[in-house]
């Protein structure tokens, strides 16, 4: 019996204990203090009851709703009303700020001034920095695909190397490099997808022009190992195209091999610079076929470029699909190391490819280069160039003298037929006779058979004018209207025929026919 009872009052007890704790836990827990978003309101922890503070609170509230006029008309009463406010500088960058976040292009373009106004007013402060940064996300976010317009990209790039070189002291440097890949990966893309499109044409100077800048200006291309492959490949096409030429068979083979080491140049930078990337194998397989030695990379380029292919990401199927329909381009290839570049190098020309095509066809053929004074001048008996003109005749005179005379240049040989002629006289033309020439000369000169010059011409009179009066005529009567037009002569309409049947007169009229 007490083993039932002590069991009874366990079981009341354990009932009683279940509902006081069932009874605790159904009370409201005290509610936690929600994180501000610092990001929105930079200055949300600072508790003041100041009302330039309570003005700038206000602001930020309505900017996180969405109403940015409201907050622009709260930040500048705050502005105008407490010019000297330690929450001044941050309410000046908020400005920009709210045009930023509100959109659109007249929006961004206000933004964008509000940001230069802020680094002119504040250039020492360290929310220039991030100014500068937002400037440079507004061409960022206006940024359109590698084969449409790229002047947003450009602005971009500019935009953002400005901010790295000016405050590298930042702490958004790190987001300021990351950006600058993408743009650039989105630039040498563009570049690529050009040279491409020349070297199928067969335009190589122009396609070597476009696929050096993109090695030279963006090393970290993710597709940097196929723009070298294909200036190899467009030194090979000409290689190639002089095969074909009708030059001399010396010139022909110095002029190819000249080509086919640019080739291989640019073949053994893909396989030293990228080793690990796609496309090395195929360079090798080329330098094979150039019978050219195939270079080995070192263990530090290979670290390098393995670190750049491991922080690319690849393009998957939702990428392809979303770039579809979105505005911006696709940046996940891009890579997330190493340094890119902040100054902007000079790019390559076309003119400046050919220039060195024709120097290596001199080089060639063994033509020395012209000489650095200017183009040779003209001998005897040659047509003028088209860089320098043949010089004009030598005009000569002598004292006391009409002045009129030239110098008849001779032909190689000619002896004393090249003789300088002056008029002594008026009606004389030149001192020396076609019989001083030598006989003998290959080519004779052109001499005048006589040295007495013809009379001048006199002009022919000018016609007279139909209003001229000659000496002894008399004025023209003035025109007048009667006289003006000749009178018409009458017509003599006897003899006509008429339609009217004539009355017959006597003794007509008992003829009835």
């Amino acid at each position: 019996m007490n083993r039932f009872s002590n069991r009874v009052v366990a079981a009341v007890l354990a009932s009683l204990l279940m509902t006081s704790a069932g009874a605790f836990a159904r009370e409201k827990q005290p509610k936690k203090k929600k994180k501000q978003d610092l990001s929105a309101n930079p200055l949300a922890n600072v508790q003041s009851k100041q009302p330039d503070k309570e003005l700038f609170d206000k602001a930020m509230t309505a900017m996180k709703k969405g109403k940015f006029d409201v907050a622009r008309l709260d930040l500048q009463t705050m502005l105008n009303t407490y010019p000297d406010s330690e929450y001044k500088m941050r309410a000046k960058l908020a400005v920009g700020d709210s045009w930023f976040k509100e959109g659109g292009t007249a929006a961004l373009t206000q933004a964008e001034a509000e940001y230069e106004d802020f680094q002119t007013f504040f250039p020492e402060a360290p929310e220039a920095a991030e100014a500068q940064m937002k400037v440079g996300d507004i061409y960022y976010q206006q940024m359109e695909k590698p084969d449409r317009d790229f002047n947003n990209a450009q602005n971009a790039e500019t935009q953002y190397r400005k901010m790295i070189n000016l405050y590298p002291d930042s702490t958004l440097i790190p987001r300021a490099r990351q950006r600058l890949r993408d743009v650039q990966e989105v630039l040498a893309e563009r570049e690529t997808q050009v040279g491409l499109y020349y070297a199928s044409k067969e335009n190589y100077s122009a396609a070597i022009a476009r696929l050096q800048t993109v090695v030279e200006t963006y090393p970290l291309y993710s597709k940097s190992d196929l723009a070298l492959l294909n200036i190899g490949d467009a030194y090979a096409g000409e290689s190639r195209i002089v095969g074909m030429s009708k030059l001399p068979g010396a010139v022909k083979e110095r002029l190819r091999a000249l080509y086919l080491d640019k080739a291989a140049q640019a073949y053994g930078r893909v396989i030293t610079r990228y080793p690990m990337a796609p496309r090395v194998e195929d360079a090798r397989d080329r330098l094979v076929a150039l019978n050219r030695p195939v270079p080995e990379p070192t263990a530090a380029a290979v670290a390098e470029n393995q670190a750049e292919v491991n922080s690319q990401q690849p393009v998957r199927f939702t990428n392809t699909i979303l770039g579809l329909v979105k505005r911006g381009p696709t940046v996940v290839q891009a890579a997330h190391v190493g340094d890119p570049t902040v100054q902007d190098p000079k790019r390559t020309l076309a003119p400046e490819i050919t220039k060195e095509n024709i120097a290596m066809y001199k080089d060639a053929a063994g033509q020395p280069a012209e000489a650095a004074g200017g183009p040779k001048p003209t001998g005897a008996n040659e047509p003028p160039r088209s860089d320098r003109p043949s010089d004009a005749p030598v005009q000569t005179g002598n004292a006391g003298t009409t002045g009129i005379g030239v110098e008849v240049v001779g032909a190689p040989n000619a002896g004393g037929a090249a003789a300088t002629t002056s008029n002594t006289n008026p009606g004389t033309i030149g001192s020396g006779t076609a019989g001083s020439a030598d006989p003998n000369a290959l080519v004779k000169p052109i001499m005048p058979e006589t040295s007495t010059a013809p009379a001048p011409e006199k002009p022919a009179p000018a016609p007279d004018q139909i209003n001229d009066i000659k000496p002894g005529q008399s004025q023209p009567a003035p025109a007048t209207a009667e006289n003006s037009k000749p009178k018409k002569p009458k017509a003599d309409l006897s003899e006509e025929s008429s339609s009217k049947k004539k009355k017959k007169k006597g003794l007509g009229k008992l003829n009835p026919f």
